[in-house]
């Protein structure tokens, strides 16, 4: 039956393995990008299409694009069309979504959250539609109450280093859950983008004195990571789209940051130059902290121009890279090892034919007595799928260690994303469950039980020592 209690289980093996030792662990969002504003101030939604399709200051590109496949217009889309025709046509891009994990966590969220089981389409849309708005008012549906209904014991917000954390110091006082900041330098990276100089302004005044050269620059990072290591945060992430690999002097680096600032252009071997001593002096920065790494690679971000001119980032308008990874990365991790300041890194590919000459390359850099120092990251974005969840743990457990995995992030702006949690479990207890079945591995039930609760909560908690 279409989401029963058994769905994606499918050997009593698996069964086991969920019910009893993975279904009711609680979640650590490691990895997500809700507003913290959002958090603190703790509003309801204003009804299904905010929650689900998007509001005025973020929305669901996965379902934006499956809109667009299905011929609905921009008005309904992004647009300020009416709230219950952009519903409608959701529902009828729905009726042709089979396949698709947006049609999974669709039901799955109307099922967890709000009790219904019908299946959404345009003959139960209206009834849908209002059920939800109806349930979405009620204070338990509030921003805080989504989170704590589905038993999340921590959520990592995404925030730039010049960021205040002025709502994390609101939500210190939560009883039930911690919201921890995690510090993504994207715009310290892209140092070839408009508006770096204004953003080292931001940063200068984030630590109260100027900031000059690679140097002070690097610096000043380190600082704030002190400050968000006060305020608990103990990860990092960088949208590293393409990884290459550059050396260059810190006389060189001086210069490169300084014509920066000033708005002149650079070459892209400054560029490059750049970025490889960034990464390299934040690694060094995350180890002294004891702090985790994480890399979001081979995304190719705004390819529709036109779109991306008339709606920005973040709109649907994105795909995979396949840009050469294994030489600048091998590069990186042994100049960085040679020094001596490679942090616990985790690193996703978006691509998912860059899985395997990930996980081989880091057996080349694991040791030091650190448990899965280096890690590969859950499917990801287009790979978040039961075929791509499941390569991604056959990939870690064929190149590593299966039972160190961290298990599963929603990377969502959504906080009606929690049940994907339960959609990883159900699928790492199924493929655990077929290898027990076909005599693969081990059929002790109590060993493979800890095995599958520590990937899906018991890791993280350990790992990032929140």
């Amino acid at each position: 039956m279409f989401l029963d209690e058994e769905f994606l289980l499918t050997t009593p093996t698996a069964r086991t393995l969920f019910h009893d030792y993975a279904e009711h662990q609680p979640v650590i969002d490691y990895h997500c990008h809700l507003n913290p504003s959002e958090i603190a101030e703790d509003k309801n939604f204003s009804g299904i299409v905010e929650a689900w399709l998007g509001g005025d200051d973020y929305g669901d590109h996965y379902k934006w694009r499956l809109m667009r496949a299905n011929g609905v217009s921009e008005e309904l889309v992004t647009g300020k069309g009416d709230d219950w025709e952009k519903f409608q046509a959701f529902a009828g891009a729905m009726e042709k979504a089979i396949g698709n994990p947006v049609y999974l966590w669709t039901h799955l969220e109307l099922r967890r959250i709000f009790g219904i089981e019908k299946d959404l389409n345009r003959s139960t849309a209206r009834e849908i539609f209002d059920r939800t708005n109806e349930l979405l008012a009620s204070p338990e549906f509030s921003r805080r109450g989504l989170i704590r209904k589905f038993n999340v014991e921590a959520v990592c917000t995404t925030d730039d280093p010049a960021d205040d954390l002025g709502f994390h110091q609101q939500l210190a006082g939560e009883k039930d859950f911690k919201v921890l900041p995690a510090m993504r330098p994207d715009k310290a990276l892209n140092i070839d983008r408009p508006g770096f100089g204004e953003w080292v302004t931001r940063l200068e005044g984030a630590v109260g004195h100027p900031v000059s050269g690679f140097d002070g620059l690097t610096a000043a990072i380190d600082e704030r990571v002190g400050f968000f290591h006060e305020m608990g945060g103990r990860l990092s992430d960088h949208a590293l789209d393409v990884v290459e690999y550059a050396e260059a002097t810190p006389a060189e680096l001086d210069v490169i940051v300084d014509r920066a600032r000033s708005g002149a252009g650079l070459s892209a071997l400054e560029v490059v130059q750049y970025r490889t001593a960034l990464i390299k002096a934040l690694m060094r920065i995350y180890q002294a902290h004891d702090w985790t790494m994480q890399l979001h690679i081979h995304a190719a971000r705004d390819l529709n121009s036109a779109m991306y001119a008339a709606h920005g980032a973040d709109t649907g308008y994105d795909a995979m890279w396949d840009h050469s990874l294994v030489a600048p990365l091998a590069k990186l991790l042994d100049s960085a090892e040679a020094d001596g300041v490679v942090p616990r890194t985790i690193i996703y590919s978006l691509n998912p034919n860059d899985w395997l000459p990930i996980a081989s390359l880091f057996g080349c850099f694991q040791g030091g007595g650190t448990v899965q120092k280096f890690a590969l990251g859950n499917a990801w974005w287009f790979n978040d799928t039961r075929s791509g969840i499941r390569r991604q743990l056959e990939v870690q457990a064929e190149q590593s260690l299966l039972g160190n995995f961290v298990g599963m992030t929603t990377d969502s702006r959504s906080f009606l994303s929690y049940p994907r949690h339960e959609f990883f479990r159900r699928i790492l207890c199924e493929l655990v469950g077929e290898w027990a079945e076909r005599g693969e591995i081990t059929n002790d039930i109590e060993a493979l039980g800890t095995l599958v609760s520590d990937v899906s909560y018991g890791n993280a908690k350990k790992f990032f020592a929140f």
